[in-house]
């Protein structure tokens, strides 16, 4: 299907869940962006390597980027709606919800304009948009998927782990499994050296993927992230070593031998081609490697 008849379809799905005449996915010079209030939501995709063949790639990670946009104004039916509905009266956790969708759907749209499209598309999903959720996780985006042209099982689900959810890590873990089980794969995502009730969390769930970020680690650590790749290879998953910006957090992840790569650090060693842009920018061909 083409991407505007696409934009069309998911245009036509938000008027009617929420009885608006409000359109919020606009395609201008290829690109799809969604708006959420005066928020414009745009996609950038970053590249996951092989570590020991890092022009090899095996999918992408979705990021976000935003900018302001003027809010239109509403019709007075649909304030009318607003005042006495109370079901449309969006609660902290169905923002976040609405918001997440928003972003999904705008990278999967973008998705699709990746020349020879293979892979896998990383998706990182909000921990509150899972507690929020309470059965049936992934459901909403099956048919999104489908109409896509996508598979579940090309789609990671990627959730970045803080010490403030520890207390709800049953309830994260349960609605996981819950997309597992619709054929989606796992990742967690850590920005820091886990502690040792967040490395259980990795037993717990036997992720698919594990990431953790390259920032302001060094040779030191390096014992440590041994083990936890150790632990990640022992549930059946893959490590990936994000945000490598130079040679020697490259050498790093050889030497611990992290299964994936991502960093601006390959953009910088002839590999122009593989760069991180929007989707018009990219031709890659993509390889799945499980």
């Amino acid at each position: 299907m083409p991407l505007q008849d696409l934009v069309e379809y998911f245009n036509d799905r938000f008027e009617l869940e929420h009885r608006s005449t409000y359109r919020p996915f606009i395609l201008e010079n290829g690109e799809v962006s969604g708006l959420f209030g005066p928020i414009r939501i745009d996609s950038i995709f970053s590249p996951l390597r092989q570590t020991l063949k890092p022009t090899t790639i095996v999918g992408h990670t979705a990021q976000i980027t935003v900018a302001t946009h003027k809010t239109p104004p509403l019709y007075s039916n649909e304030i009318e709606n607003i005042r006495t509905d109370s079901s449309v009266q969006a609660t902290n956790f169905e923002s976040i919800i609405n918001f997440d969708r928003l972003s999904r759907t705008v990278h999967m749209l973008n998705y699709l304009a990746l020349p020879r499209l293979q892979g896998l598309l990383f998706l990182e999903v909000d921990p509150r948009h899972i507690l929020g959720i309470k059965q049936d996780h992934g459901a909403y985006f099956e048919e999104a998927i489908a109409r896509c042209g996508l598979e579940n099982k090309n789609i990671v689900i990627s959730m970045a782990v803080f010490s403030q959810y520890d207390r709800y890590y049953q309830e994260l873990i349960n609605g996981l499994d819950n997309y597992r089980r619709r054929g989606y794969r796992i990742a967690l995502k850590f920005d820091y050296i886990p502690q040792k009730n967040q490395s259980d969390l990795i037993t717990k769930l036997s992720p698919d993927y594990v990431a953790f970020s390259a920032i302001n680690i060094d040779s030191k650590i390096e014992e440590t992230l041994y083990q936890l790749k150790v632990l990640v290879a022992s549930v059946g998953g893959l490590s990936i070593l994000q945000q490598i910006d130079d040679k020697k957090t490259d050498t790093l992840a050889r030497n611990i031998g992290f299964d994936l790569v991502e960093g601006s650090y390959y953009r910088a060693i002839a590999f122009d081609y593989f760069d991180s842009a929007k989707p018009k920018k990219l031709n890659i061909p993509l390889s799945e490697n499980r």
